[in-house]
């Protein structure tokens, strides 16, 4: 005597049990996307801040390695525009101006500062230095253990030269 096995067919709809997988699917991997749209908007804050440092640096040294007189006014010195045209153009982009450091240091001795005013420094090198906080440009808080600071250097030659005849 054969007893042939008994099988069950189950006729369900194309749609019925999928539409529980396509929601367990995707809580699992929504917040994999999620944290990956986050790092990426992160990751281009740091890289367009990185590059605004770079060009404020270059159009401060810019300046200062031209013809500049008659440019700074109410008494401020070349070294103190340079820092506040640089500044100013960070805090344009959304950068706090309160977190932005500007150095002007001689290129051979980078301990020194340097005056671009000084004859004594006509045609020699000076390095313009930008630096600000992650935290200041970052759209998620930081952890003061995790911050570092951003730097762009630039160097340039002093431009003021006396022409003799």
């Amino acid at each position: 005597m054969f007893h042939r096995p008994i099988t069950r067919v189950c006729h369900l709809s194309p749609t019925g049990n999928r539409r529980g997988a396509v929601a367990v699917e995707f809580a699992v991997v929504a917040p994999v996307l999620v944290s990956v749209m986050f790092a990426m908007v992160s990751l281009n804050r740091a890289f367009e801040a990185q590059n605004l440092l770079a060009t404020a640096a270059r159009e401060g040294a810019r300046f200062a390695s031209m013809d500049r007189e008659g440019m700074p006014t109410g008494g401020q010195t070349g070294n103190q525009k340079l820092a506040n045209d640089i500044k100013n153009f960070l805090a344009s982009n959304g950068i706090d101006r309160d977190a932005i450091t500007v150095e002007v240091k001689d290129f051979e001795n980078p301990e020194e500062d340097f005056d671009i005013d000084d004859v004594a420094n006509d045609l020699r090198l000076f390095e313009v230095k930008v630096s600000v906080d992650y935290s200041a440009v970052s759209y998620t808080p930081v952890n003061a253990s995790s911050d570092y600071q951003m730097t762009a250097k630039v160097v340039f030659r002093n431009g003021r030269a006396t022409l003799s005849d």
